[in-house]
């Protein structure tokens, strides 16, 4: 019944792992590969997580 008002965990995934590759690109241009490697290693990590948050809605 109120289900348009639980929030997407999808969707505040995916705004964080623009912001950590905005980041690693700000990090990038400012030459810190340490940082920009380890904020691209986070970034990695948060996509596997959307991945699999969506994997079971592909099956359905």
């Amino acid at each position: 019944m109120f289900g348009w008002l639980k929030s997407d965990p999808v969707k505040k995934l995916r705004k964080a792992y623009d912001q950590k590759l905005e980041q690693a690109m700000h990090a990038q241009r400012n030459g810190d590969m340490r940082l920009y490697a380890d904020l691209t290693a986070e970034s990695e990590e948060i996509w596997q997580q959307i991945e699999q948050l969506e994997k079971p809605a592909a099956h359905s």
